[in-house]
């Protein structure tokens, strides 16, 4: 059975606006290689599994585990969901004067709806399939709510753990944070697969900033090959406002990330990076998008890519200036380094801007290592793949840094190590 006509069973089970998003979804389906959006992600592989919705709670995953995936235990607070459920136990919260949902920090579909209600309309664009399927699914999530001025100090980490499922696995998460005026907090969000089988991830987040307030959120993805994630990410400011997000992609077998940034207010500065890293038959599809609605406000997009054996790499970002948005600056830029024949990446920066008083630019780049560089690099000694990495880590290098938790540029540094296969300690080079 197809994971549509698993979709198409759950249809006499929801009722409200649950059952209004699923017909949303059904109506059009799952997007194909036919929908300019998804022209270079073939879903297929995806979309013709079958999967358990409801997966098993019993896990034994155990603190060496999960201290593995710490990024430094002292410098976080974080969040556990395991198999989509909460886990007190194995998450740590010290944060005071900030308002976690109740529910076990879970989102049931009514009190997430009046959340939305009591701060903001919602941001996520209901003609989008998979948003309208996580509206209709998503059970459990992460919430946080941090009032006027309140300034935290340590950054959270959220893991959405997967453990002892015998049969493919569909998640639907969903992320909602809320930052009020002069706060300030930082987010990272992690998934990891600790099974053989399948890991269908849904995932939609939404990212609220008040005036003069900043919010980070790091994704962190190094998850198995037996993973696929869609990601949603929309991010509304309000005049003032810094946001970040930073995408990091090394695992998953198929990850597609769609970032969405709104200004709704002047003095706005919204900043988006990405280093992707990734071999063997790996798709990493980045799509954003920057909506500049108010004038006096500046974007800033850096993403870059290695692509190995025959890995996949897309990168579409768009730049929308309104008319009225006059003295825009933004920036976007995709450089893309291939190390074999095999690899592809196609990318395509747009721009469509209706002020004449804008400061914009975009590009891409796609090549190879340079060979005089590497040479000069050999002749001191070093090995082919030691000068290979070295090269790579200075060219990835300028994406990471607005990162200013330490403990995640090591664990970034360390990964891009890992993923070029050398045993080189990379922020002894900073």
């Amino acid at each position: 059975m197809s994971l549509f006509e698993q979709i198409l069973e759950k249809k006499s089970s929801l009722s409200g606006e649950k059952s209004i998003a699923l017909e949303q979804f059904l109506s059009k389906g799952f997007p194909t290689k036919k929908d300019e959006e998804y022209k270079y992600t073939n879903l297929k592989e995806i979309i013709e599994k079958t999967y358990n919705f409801s997966p098993s709670e019993h896990h034994s995953i155990s603190k060496k585990q999960l201290d593995e995936l710490h990024l430094g235990e002292e410098h976080f607070d974080f969040i556990v969901f395991v198999n989509g459920k909460l886990h007190k136990e194995l998450s740590n919260i010290s944060v005071e004067n900030v308002e976690f949902l109740t529910l076990n920090f879970a989102i049931s579909h009514e009190s997430y709806s009046e959340i939305i209600k009591n701060h903001f309309n919602t941001i996520s664009n209901q003609d989008l399939a998979f948003c309208n399927l996580n509206e209709a699914l998503h059970e459990n999530g992460f919430f946080l709510h941090v009032p006027k001025n309140v300034v935290i100090e340590k950054p959270i980490h959220v893991f959405y753990l997967s453990q002892n499922q015998d049969e493919n696995t569909f998640y639907n998460t969903r992320n909602l944070l809320v930052v009020e005026e002069s706060a300030k907090v930082e987010v990272i969000e992690s998934h990891h697969n600790f099974d053989e089988t399948f890991v269908f991830t849904n995932s939609v987040t939404e990212i609220f900033v008040g005036k003069n307030a900043k919010a980070d959120w790091h994704k962190l993805q190094n998850d198995s090959d037996t993973s696929y994630l869609v990601d949603h990410t929309f991010a509304k400011q309000e005049r003032d406002s810094l946001a970040t997000v930073n995408t990091f992609s090394f695992g998953g077998k198929l990850v597609r990330n769609n970032l969405d940034f709104i200004h709704n207010g002047e003095n706005i500065n919204s900043f988006m990076n990405g280093i992707t890293i990734i071999g063997g038959e790996q798709l990493v599809d980045h799509h954003t998008a920057v909506h500049h609605n108010q004038p006096n406000c500046e974007s800033y997009q850096n993403y870059k890519g290695v692509f190995k054996d025959k890995a996949h790499g897309v990168f579409n970002g768009k730049v929308f200036v309104d008319k009225i948005a006059q003295k825009t600056n933004a920036y976007q830029q995709n450089n893309n380094i291939l190390l074999n024949e095999g690899a592809t990446i196609d990318t395509k920066p747009q721009l469509e801007i209706f002020a004449d008083d804008v400061k914009c630019s975009h590009g891409c780049t796609v090549g190879q290592l340079n060979d005089d560089a590497l040479f000069y690099l050999r002749a001191r000694g070093i090995s082919k793949k030691e000068a290979q990495a070295l090269l790579l880590y200075a060219f990835a290098n300028d994406a990471m840094q607005n990162i200013d938790i330490e403990p995640l540029k090591l664990k970034v540094s360390k990964l891009l190590a890992e993923k070029l296969e050398v045993n080189i300690e990379f922020d002894d080079l900073d």
